[in-house]
């Protein structure tokens, strides 16, 4: 894989068998050492936290820290709670492996490697690290147990279950270190991204407010700016976003900041200035490959779709996730090159089995491949599956409700729309879905609105659905003038003929015939007439 170095880590051995995400600590194996503190392994372990590893090690007699240099660069951004370089974590991996060669029972730095080889898999997008990741984060309570003061590894273990989409799995981790150490700022992060992947976003706000408390700079700003994004409140989610740019003090924090601006500027519909923050995101940071994806994107939603291609296939190379494969087999497809397409989603289908085979939740991404290009009961088959399992986040009801519409069950699947379109997420394929099961089912003016709100929020959402809103909305039409039937007045009753007049002219009939009629002064009168019932408060006795 391109985005893997040169040189990949490759564990140590270890004796414990793959157990999963959710599996229970083993019982503590017992000491049959005595080292002292060694270089890294004075800090209680390490921890993923917006994609950095947490961990500040100690010097000793034994092994002096290096003064500078990748693996002081990766400690350092550990210790401020942000992401550390491609090249930075590589390093800090290798050095680890070393040291537990020779120190197996030294807890804290199994851990700081196992944590590092979950940042590394989901960077690289290979699942194989994640089971390295928990043979390391095994090996660290089994060498200390958590109720001993290895947290580090049980928070370890939340990040490993958060990068397999085990959002319970992640929850579960995370509280159990905030119950035991409540101003430990790691857990933090791991709960954010669990409540958030469960839909539990009352809980992830509460955690973020948490978390800011305790973490100051760039990265809870930029957890304080996704808070603001998954209310609806784009305003205050772009000035925080900025802020959180501007204090940034790393090449790779600040690529992070940039990427994050590019996304919401893509979501606001606006593909250029998205496309100007991807460039900057990767100008700061070459190896900034999810920057390389949204730059993609935004090409796209630009129609320069050469451009997005090879800039697609780059990313399908380096970074080979299920979304950006299913992406590019859309562009393709929007493009008439069926054949491409197709190519696309047979890789796609392998890619996703991969992602099973090493424990990975792809069931999202499946779904939405599924109900456009496959089987529709599948993928309401997954999406009812994730459902149940309390994964109820906007992304899995607004994959569900679509799912139940391309089956034909668009009555069942309104209501999961409207979820989706009701937590504050500004998605415009959100509003799409719902626009197009309202149409299906008749709702006529529903349907224009929410068609027009997507096309409205993002023009270029998706090379394919897009055009599909658009003609969508023009088998519509034009709305009824004066607004839907059943908000109009009742037609008047039709006035009786007129006499036929006389040859001697007008008699007096006529002119008392008008009087015989509802008149409009009676009616501008009657508020005034009295009535047995209390009159309403005026305005100025209101309190």
């Amino acid at each position: 894989m391109d985005a893997k170095p040169q040189q990949n880590p490759e564990p140590p051995p270890s004796p414990l068998p793959h157990r999963g995400a959710t599996a229970v600590p083993p019982p503590p194996a017992p000491m049959r050492t005595t080292l002292r503190r060694a270089a890294f392994g004075a800090v209680a372990g390490a921890v993923l936290v917006a994609g950095a590893v947490i961990a500040v090690p100690d010097g000793s007699e034994e092994s002096a820290p290096p003064v500078a240099g990748p693996v002081a660069r990766a400690e350092a951004a550990a210790a401020a709670g942000s992401p550390a370089s491609l090249s930075d974590l590589t390093a800090l991996i290798g050095d680890r492996q070393k040291w537990v060669e020779t120190h197996p029972a030294d807890a804290p730095s199994w851990a700081v490697l196992g944590t590092a080889y979950v940042e590394w898999g989901r960077r690289s997008a290979d699942g194989a690290y994640y089971t390295r990741a928990e043979q390391a984060l095994q090996r660290s309570l089994a060498a200390q147990p958590g109720e001993r003061g290895n947290a580090a590894a049980w928070v370890g273990l939340g990040a490993l279950a958060n990068a397999r989409n085990d959002f319970l799995a992640g929850k579960k981790w995370g509280e159990t270190v905030r119950a035991r150490e409540p101003r430990n700022w790691t857990a933090y992060p791991v709960l954010i991204d669990a409540y958030n992947g469960l839909g539990e976003y009352a809980a992830a706000g509460r955690a973020t407010e948490k978390f800011a408390t305790l973490r100051k700079g760039a990265p809870a700003l930029a957890r304080t700016s996704e808070m603001y994004r998954n209310q609806g409140w784009r305003e205050d989610a772009l000035a925080t976003a900025q802020e959180a740019a501007d204090r940034a003090t790393t090449p790779a924090e600040k690529a992070a900041a940039l990427h994050r601006l590019g996304t919401l500027a893509g979501e606001r519909g606006e593909p250029a200035e998205a496309l100007a923050q991807y460039d900057a995101a990767l100008r700061t940071d070459r190896g900034h490959l999810v920057s390389l994806a949204g730059r993609a994107r935004a090409l796209a939603a630009l129609r320069r779709t050469d451009e997005a291609l090879a800039a697609y296939r780059t990313v399908a190379a380096k970074l080979p996730r299920p979304a950006y494969l299913l992406e590019l087999g859309e562009l393709y497809e929007s493009l008439g090159l069926d054949g491409d397409a197709r190519t696309q989603y047979e890789a796609l289908r392998s890619l996703l089995a991969r992602a099973k085979a090493d424990g990975v939740d792809a069931s999202l991404t499946e779904a939405r491949f599924e109900a456009d290009h496959g089987d529709p009961e599948a993928a309401v088959d997954l999406m009812r599956t994730a459902w149940e399992s309390k994964r109820r986040s906007s992304a899995v009801a607004d994959a569900l409700a679509w799912s139940l519409h391309r089956a034909g069950r668009s009555e069942e699947g309104m209501q999961y729309a409207e979820r989706a379109v009701e937590t504050g997420v500004r998605d415009a394929s959100y509003a799409y879905h719902l626009g197009m099961i309202e149409s299906s089912l008749g709702q006529d003016g529903p349907a224009r609105g929410h068609l027009e709100e997507a096309l409205r929020t993002d023009p270029g959402f998706s090379p394919l659905a897009a055009p599909q809103a658009r003609e969508a909305l023009d088998s519509l039409g034009e709305p009824a003038s004066g607004g839907p039937a059943e908000m109009q007045p009742p037609e008047p009753a039709p006035e009786p003929p007129a006499p036929e007049p006389s040859p001697a002219g007008p008699t007096r009939e006529p002119q008392r015939e008008p009087k015989a009629e509802p008149s409009p002064e009676p009616k501008r009168s009657r508020p005034a007439a009295p009535s047995p019932r209390a009159p309403e408060p005026s305005a100025a006795a209101a309190p």
